[in-house]
């Protein structure tokens, strides 16, 4: 009783913001339109974005800047659930919002990889959000014109010291700096969780990442060996360090496997292998968010109330505007309608 209590208002509010997110027959209405304008015209109608959008003039909107609207929107959402959560619920969404942060980290740091400093990532979809939920001083990260400046702006943060190793060795990719940020949060949420959840909320908390946890690890293994023909070594450097339903010595024997063959018989003998029969190590990356969305999508259904309806809200979101910014390309570059939700769909 105390749960459904607890969470009534706030599902209550996920529902009616559910209930406006856009469609997949929408998004086939999108794909069939001739130019970028007249898709901004539509999403002024939808219920999601009419009220945000309404002053805007989408003749005068390009592709770019609709899609700061689209990124600004998920950090709006968030916001509106934040402000309407109990002291318990804002722990989980001050964990998740951390997500956010290392997405913008990530956008500098491409930057500086890529030098273009000249033209600093812009902050206008996430300027709010980082004032309200974040301590990453944002107007000193994007300034900086090199690594040494970004981590002299970065010192004190939390995400310094997790990034100092790759920083320090001096021969370190833009990957091993977006790997070394992931394993962090990784850590973090799975290290703190007993901590912030009890009873209901830890079960739902521990299913929904356990399983990401497992699936991105089997998703590491499938590419580092299928593209990159990494060594055993570098491999285990870069899993995640939780097991869920994965077993340790099946890891190992997957990332020791000296061929496609074995690694596919070696995964059918898995939890994964035996539940999700259609699936190989070849077809993972495909079906891997479709998989993720089933899970929340069940777990949000048989508890409602309960810290699932908000981790599937904000996946859902996130999920929505990723597959409005392809959708968008695709009616950029005029590609056909079909192939365009083939995209869409393997998002």
């Amino acid at each position: 009783m105390g749960s459904v209590l607890s969470y009534s208002g706030v599902s209550t509010k996920i529902r009616a913001m559910s209930s406006h997110l856009v469609t997949d027959e929408q998004l086939q209405e999108i794909v069939r339109f001739s130019d970028v304008p007249q898709v901004a015209a539509y999403l002024k109608k939808t219920p999601e974005y009419a009220k945000a959008w309404s002053d805007l003039d989408e003749n005068n909107l390009h592709r770019g800047e609709i899609e700061k609207l689209l990124k600004k929107s998920i950090f709006g959402n968030f916001s509106r659930i934040y402000n309407f959560a109990n002291k318990e619920q804002r722990k989980f969404l001050a964990l998740y919002s951390k997500r956010y942060e290392i997405r913008v980290l990530k956008e500098i740091l491409t930057n500086l990889f890529d030098h273009r400093s000249t033209n600093p990532v812009d902050m206008s979809p996430y300027r709010d959000f980082f004032l309200h939920h974040s301590k990453l001083d944002l107007d000193r990260l994007v300034s900086a014109g090199n690594m040494d400046e970004f981590m002299t702006a970065l010192k004190g943060n939390e995400f310094y010291a997790p990034l100092l190793s790759v920083y320090e060795n001096g021969n370190g990719l833009l990957f091993d700096y977006g790997m070394a940020l992931d394993l962090y949060y990784f850590n973090q949420i799975w290290s703190v969780r007993k901590k912030l959840f009890k009873g209901n909320d830890l079960d739902e908390i521990t299913k929904a990442y356990g399983e990401k946890f497992d699936m991105l690890n089997l998703q590491f293994i499938l590419r580092s060996k299928r593209y990159y023909k990494m060594e055993p070594a570098a491999i285990y450097a870069q899993l995640i360090p939780v097991n869920y339903k994965l077993k340790k010595e099946e890891i190992t024997a997957m990332v020791e496997a000296t061929s496609r063959e074995e690694g596919e018989q070696i995964f059918n003998r898995t939890w994964y292998g035996r539940k999700y029969q259609q699936m190989n190590l070849i077809s993972m990356e495909e079906l891997y968010n479709n998989m993720l969305r089933t899970v929340l999508e069940k777990e949000a259904r048989k508890d409602p109330y309960s810290v699932a309806v908000l981790y599937s809200y904000l996946y859902h979101k996130e999920h929505e505007v990723n597959r409005l910014t392809i959708a968008l390309e695709c009616v950029r570059y005029q590609v056909d309608p079909d192939e365009a939700m083939r995209y869409v769909h393997n998002n």
